[in-house]
């Protein structure tokens, strides 16, 4: 009779073990799996998007060049190829709330501005010029906008609805991503003052010289684009007087949309397009 206990026993406890034993290779398998699949989340932003967007931004450029070299008209602006000096109001630094708003008055708040005759505003998402910098090894479609689906992910630099175009006075704000989606602006922190800034379009070719740096400021910091750009988080930072400007933006820091980083730059040549 005492055999008969210590058997039930001994097989009672291998059956538990044998549950716990299966408990823990069904967990495992399951970490494994959910391990698997972050891996290929990982590698998919951090490269495929990036490979992605690079190609789709590399062809782009490469289109727009052989168009400007064709010279046909391309919908949603002007076929016109000559470049000339128009007046344009350029705004008082108090001017305005939001990016791009706000005009002085008077004949002392203009100033010419290098733009296209009868050259109309891109259409929304529309790439329309090439943003160069050497320094970053950097050559990338700017379209008008700064959808995430339509621009920014596919790896161009978006244009900030209501600033300034190329070559107009006040400020021709873009942003960039900082990571994934060809993040071309992820190695911003590496200019310096001086560095050259190229924006070509159709017409003409604006350069820019890189004049300050802002390494941080709120997401939510619009002084940083408006006319005459000064933040409004750090005032210390900006500009007092119109004059011809870019400014680049993009999020810091990396892997993060936390905070924005802030580069400008001044207007020092335009070449036209021969």
């Amino acid at each position: 009779m005492r055999d008969s206990v210590v058997r039930v026993v001994q097989h009672s406890s291998r059956r538990r073990r044998a549950r716990r034993r299966r408990a823990v290779w069904a967990g495992g398998e399951v970490l494994v799996t959910i391990g698997v699949v972050l891996l290929l989340l990982v590698v998919h932003q951090l490269w495929w998007t990036n490979r992605e967007a690079r190609r789709g931004a590399e062809r782009k450029v490469e289109a727009l060049e052989r168009e400007w070299g064709a010279g046909g008209g391309s919908s949603g602006s002007s076929s016109s190829s000559g470049v000339t000096a128009v007046e344009s109001a350029a705004p008082s630094s108090g001017a305005g709330t939001g990016a791009g708003t706000g005009a002085g008055t008077g004949a002392a708040g203009r100033q010419p501005s290098y733009v296209t005759v009868g050259s109309s505003l891109p259409r929304s998402s529309q790439a329309y010029a090439i943003l160069t910098i050497p320094r970053l090894h950097l050559r990338v479609p700017v379209a008008e906008g700064v959808s995430k689906r339509d621009v920014l992910n596919k790896g161009y630099v978006g244009h900030y609805p209501g600033t300034q175009q190329p070559g107009q006075a006040g400020n021709f704000a873009v942003a960039g991503h900082r990571n994934t989606h060809g993040e071309p602006f992820r190695y911003l922190p590496r200019l310096r003052p001086k560095d050259v800034v190229e924006v070509e379009t159709r017409s003409a070719t604006y350069t820019y010289s890189v004049d300050k740096v802002l390494p941080q400021t709120s997401s939510r910091d619009s002084g940083v684009v408006r006319p005459v750009p000064r933040s409004v988080v750090r005032p210390a930072y900006g500009y007092d007087d119109p004059g011809y400007y870019i400014t680049l933006t993009t999020c810091t820091p990396e892997f993060t949309s936390k905070y924005r980083m802030v580069v400008w730059g001044k207007l020092t040549s335009m070449r036209p397009r021969s």
